[in-house]
């Protein structure tokens, strides 16, 4: 059975979650506060954590920035009432593999937290696995990227962008494929959190190097390819 983390303080929405979770068939323990959700998630192995940003003790951006220096892996949700465009570029920074607005349905965060353990297990799947494009290398076991030799560094959201772009070199990707594959979610027309990403990779893996691999197509969305 999977075990869970669920980072929330407050009970009533807690005890909701807990339910709803352990009626799916996941196990569930709980923490009411982000200091002692941070000694579970770096005393125990869990197959999933979903914390709430605000918690007394620490917050749940700071502890997101703290499991991924132990852990980069676990997949981490994010449960919180801060919807903006920059709230969540925030929480993506911090580490989040993806980010929920209360109030919310049970059954999309089910959705996204299948859809989260299922790229896991194929991501276990192809280790070692070297993606290349003209002078860009990435490297899904160390997840590492590199350009003319020159390693790059990204944040675990600019990486699953860059992933997904490497494995679709030569396709134009909308906005909504970009977010419902990399963020696991619907794309809101509201934000532009997508191209602050796509700006935010322009800037590490173009903006030093003569030739432009991430190419905007207007109307459309974004596509990697040599140029």
């Amino acid at each position: 059975m999977s075990r869970f983390l669920l980072i929330e303080d407050d009970y009533r929405i807690a005890e909701l979650i807990k339910r709803g979770l352990e009626e799916a068939g996941f196990e569930i323990e709980l923490a009411p506060d982000g200091l002692e959700g941070k000694r579970l998630a770096l005393s125990n192995a869990y197959s999933l954590i979903i914390t709430d940003i605000v918690l007394p003790g620490i917050s749940g951006l700071d502890l997101c920035k703290q499991i991924r220096q132990v852990n980069p892996d676990v997949p981490i949700i994010m449960l919180t009432a801060l919807g903006t465009t920059d709230d969540k570029v925030e929480g993506f920074d911090a580490g989040a593999d993806d980010y929920l607005v209360k109030p919310f349905e049970m059954r999309e965060l089910l959705v996204r937290i299948r859809s989260l353990m299922k790229r896991n297990r194929v991501n276990e799947r192809t280790d070692g696995f070297i993606l290349k494009l003209a002078d860009l290398e990435m490297n899904l076991y160390s997840k590492t990227v590199k350009r003319s030799q020159v390693e790059i560094s990204l944040t675990p959201k600019e990486f699953k962008l860059l992933e997904y772009m490497m494995q679709n070199q030569g396709k134009v990707l909308s906005r909504v494929e970009i977010a419902e594959n990399v963020w696991e979610t619907h794309f809101d027309t509201g934000t532009n959190f997508i191209d602050v990403y796509i700006n935010y990779l322009r800037k590490k893996v173009d903006k030093e190097f003569s030739k432009k691999l991430i190419h905007t197509k207007s109307g459309m969305g974004f596509i990697l390819k040599e140029e």
